[in-house]
């Protein structure tokens, strides 16, 4: 019998803790342990609306999936140095697929036939260790910081290899370092060394083949009042870039269900020998709220040399990063506007809505003449079935709209189906 990728995932995790439990065996290791199985159910289509001659040879991106993510958590052991392990097992099943519509990131592609392979998988494995208020990782790691966010957008997150700290031993201080060594991106079962991303109008040059040895992680942030917070994070991806990010929040309560969010961001990046990064972004989200609806609006303003840096695949900490667009070319200029609506307050709790306009323009054009400009409609309608036998069990509809006058126009729609069973 052929075994699939996530058997021979859950095969070895629990080899794994059956061999590692005689040594470890103490009541809280057992008692905190937790597990999961999440099922995401993804369709994802992309008209790519390009107009050129000779004809495109891919008019379209459209796939279907079925994903399995299987999360296992231990405690830790008791002791001045507590001890545990966390294990993740991940699997993507084609449903639908064809050689001229891949290319969705759903699923894992024949280098030479462009071909989705029926499945992919992926067994990580975390260490960690527990003094006082402390944790150390080191193995698979699911970073999310402002100079480093895993991307989760599609059938499978992405994933990285390396140690992590985090510390919360001061009151109100969380601090945060490690290295990354290789990342395995969201749609692909093989780790690599990682890049830049330098795509669009940033006009991000490197030197050819090269790749990151590490990336390096640094900051902390500070929570001032239950209203006021502040961040500073260092990031350095080996060879390409460093990068300074400042982060204030502040919720401002106006009066019973009504407030004021302010979320207010400023990174600078310098290249980091192989490049020629210089970027300076300030990008802010204020967002009104009242009741069960929310209204917001938000800039962003890219100068320097380059767009915003950031490792290829991850999710950057811009404020106008959305659904298909990051607005983050070289000095780029960007408005949003935003609505949320709960529909709680109508008595349907479960059910969302979200509806987002950003609009960019000044973007350098780098090799014509003339102002790049571009624009982004976002819709996400989204339930969960709050009781009955489907409890948990969510349905969500994605759609965008781009528009550019110097990368292709696009019209995408995502289904995506997911429901999460606790194990135990």
């Amino acid at each position: 019998m052929h075994a699939t990728p996530l058997a021979r995932a859950v095969a070895l995790a629990t080899l794994g803790a059956s061999l590692t439990l005689p040594s470890l065996a103490q009541a809280e290791f057992i008692k905190d342990s937790k597990g999961s199985l999440e099922l995401r159910n993804f369709y994802f289509n992309r008209d790519l609306r390009q107009d050129s001659s000779p004809a495109p040879t891919q008019a379209k991106q459209e796939e279907w999936a079925q994903g399995f993510l299987l999360r296992l958590e231990s405690g830790y052991t008791e002791g001045s140095v507590g001890v545990g392990v966390d294990a993740l097992g991940l699997l993507g099943v084609k449903l639908d697929s064809s050689a001229d519509r891949s290319g969705t990131g759903l699923l894992k592609r024949d280098r030479e036939t462009g071909e989705a392979q029926d499945e992919y998988g992926e067994l990580g494995l975390t260490a960690k260790l527990r003094a006082s208020k402390s944790t150390l990782k080191v193995g698979t790691l699911l970073p999310k910081l402002p100079v480093v966010q895993y991307n989760d957008t599609r059938l499978l997150p992405q994933t990285f290899s390396g140690g992590a700290l985090n510390s919360m031993e001061i009151d109100g201080l969380t601090f945060d370092a490690g290295r990354l060594r290789q990342y395995n991106q969201r749609d692909s079962s093989d780790y690599e060394d990682m890049v830049i991303n330098g795509g669009g109008k940033r006009n991000i040059t490197v030197a050819k083949g090269t790749t990151a040895d590490h990336f390096d992680f640094a900051g902390g942030s500070y929570k001032w009042t239950d209203s006021l917070s502040t961040s500073y994070h260092y990031g350095q991806l080996d060879g390409f870039y460093q990068q300074h990010y400042l982060n204030l929040i502040h919720v401002w309560p106006i009066a019973d269900k009504q407030s004021l969010k302010s979320d207010i961001r400023w990174a600078r990046s310098t290249d980091d020998g192989t490049s020629n990064v210089d970027n300076k972004a300030l990008n802010a989200m204020f967002t009104y709220t009242l009741g069960f609806q929310s209204f917001g609006l938000g800039y962003q303003k890219m100068s320097g040399d380059t767009g915003f840096a950031y490792i290829n695949g991850t999710d950057p900490y811009l404020v106008n990063y959305i659904q298909i667009s990051d607005f983050a070319n070289k000095d780029e200029k960007s408005w949003q506007a935003r609505y949320d609506y709960n529909f709680a307050g109508l008595g349907i709790p479960g059910l969302t809505f979200m509806t987002r306009y950003v609009t960019g323009d000044n973007v350098d054009q780098l090799t014509t003449s003339g102002e790049g400009t571009e624009w982004e409609r976002n819709m996400d309608i989204a339930y969960v079935f709050q009781d009955g036998p489907l409890k948990n069990l969510g349905l969500k509809w994605r759609n965008a709209t781009v528009r550019s006058n110097f990368a292709n126009d696009l019209d995408e729609n995502r289904l995506i189906v997911s429901y999460t069973m606790p194990l135990w």
